[in-house]
């Protein structure tokens, strides 16, 4: 059985996450020929421009660093490499099918959620917005169609409500992780057969863009603390307090309310900032001004108590 493989992606599985490369990392200890790293990288972009890990893990075991703009423009080099199968986890482009078809045994996929649940390029933030009791990991067969290759395993993960978005990436990392390397030996001698995925279940997760990072508090405290989680880093949730922009990094919700307040009134409770929304108080902990450091509510009070 050849353990020869062609990695796809940059293990950033979620927008704004750092990643330590576990995966590409865990195939390398496990003892798996990695051939070369095809990955996505396009400056200009927040989430892409910062530093590429995985640059630095083929840099450390001389693995050719592949960053290619279109798939097919590279189709003649990893042919090149007879590799058995690829294996891709957040490579964000659509692999063609004459791609694919150039690995005995294909692409496999490490995708963050239950599929056919959260199809599509956000499933960690939209279990944080939807405020999930459970999430998971699936070990699939890449197919043309976006996250609909049938499965070879997978695997549940409890959320508790509180976890940030960089701790669920790393958790589901670490779970894709001892699943790929526990099926990988029987995908690759043709034992392991992957199961259809049920279609009429599917639900497809949408792009997050920048506006969503605008925090309205029109919404209920409990969702805006969900999205302070899922759009840490990017695009993060912005509001105006005291006349300056700020970033809230963390908070936590409450049912009770402001006296005779509307969504927007801001006052202080125990030391905190609390502001009203339309169900719920949302008390700011951690906040980043513009052009600041990231701080508490009470440092950021010491300043602008005043103003507020």
């Amino acid at each position: 059985m050849s353990k020869t493989i062609v990695f796809f992606g940059n293990e950033r599985i979620a927008t704004g996450v750092t990643t330590h490369v576990p995966t590409l990392r865990g195939l390398i200890e496990a003892g798996y020929e990695v051939k070369a790293v095809v990955s996505n990288f396009e400056q200009g972009q927040s989430r892409k421009s910062r530093h590429l890990e995985i640059e630095e893990v083929c840099r450390e075991h001389n693995i050719p660093l592949i960053l290619s703009e279109k798939p097919m423009d590279i189709l003649e080099r990893l042919q090149d490499y007879n590799a058995a199968a690829g294996v891709l986890i957040a490579y964000g482009k659509i692999v063609p099918q004459k791609l694919i078809d150039i690995f005995p045994r294909g692409i496999i996929n490490i995708h963050p959620s239950l599929l056919p649940l959260h199809r599509g390029p956000t499933p960690l933030e939209s279990v944080i917005l939807d405020g999930s009791a459970k999430t998971g990991v699936s070990v699939m067969k890449l197919v043309r169609a976006m996250d609909a290759g049938p499965i070879y395993a997978q695997s549940e993960v409890e959320l508790v409500g509180n976890e940030t978005k960089q701790e669920l990436a790393d958790t589901l990392l670490s779970v894709g992780l001892s699943m790929l390397l526990e099926v990988l030996p029987g995908i690759l001698d043709g034992s392991i057969i992957a199961l259809p995925q049920d279609e009429e279940s599917a639900t497809y997760d949408s792009l997050i863009s920048k506006d969503h990072g605008a925090i309205d508090w029109n919404k209920p405290a409990a969702n805006l603390e969900r999205e302070i989680r899922a759009y840490a880093e990017w695009p993060r949730s912005r509001t105006t307090l005291a006349n300056k922009d700020v970033i809230v990094t963390k908070a936590h919700a409450t049912a009770s309310s402001l006296p005779q307040s509307q969504p927007a009134d801001i006052a202080t409770v125990d030391g905190d900032i609390a502001i009203a929304t339309s169900d719920g108080i949302l008390h700011i902990e951690r906040l980043q001004p513009a052009g600041k450091s990231e701080m508490t509510a009470q440092a950021f009070l010491a300043g602008h108590k005043h103003l507020l």
